[in-house]
C-alpha cells in the first residue's frame, strides 16, 4: 500500500466515524422541521414575523429549537436577551436579559 492510499484510507474511516449512526438525534434544525411539516408547531419565519417587530433597537443573533419551544436569541446594548416561544401557539412563554 502506498502512502497516500494510506492517508486516504485513515481520511475515509475518520469520515465514517464522524457520520451520526442511523437514528441518532438530528439536531435542532431537523427536529423542527420534522415538527412542522407534520404540523405540530408553526414555521421558525411565522414566529419570527411576531417577534422581531418587537425587538427593536435589538439585533437578532438567531434561533434555537427545543421541542415545543422556539428560543430567539438578541443583543440590545451589550446584553443577550432570549425570548421562549410556545412554538405551536406563537405566544412568549418567557423572557430573559432584559
Amino acid at each position: 500500500m502506498t502512502r497516500m492510499t494510506r492517508i486516504v484510507s485513515l481520511a475515509l474511516v475518520a469520515l465514517a466515524l464522524a457520520a451520526p449512526a442511523a437514528g441518532q438525534r438530528r439536531g435542532d434544525q431537523y427536529q423542527a422541521f420534522e415538527a412542522r411539516k407534520s404540523g405540530r408547531v408553526l414555521s421558525l419565519r411565522d414566529i419570527e414575523d411576531r417577534v422581531l417587530p418587537r425587538m427593536r433597537g435589538s439585533t437578532y443573533l438567531g434561533p434555537e429549537f427545543d421541542g415545543g419551544v422556539y428560543r430567539l436569541k438578541f443583543m440590545r446594548a451589550g446584553t443577550v436577551i432570549w425570548v421562549d416561544i410556545d412554538a405551536r401557539t406563537g405566544a412568549v412563554i418567557g423572557r430573559s436579559g432584559f
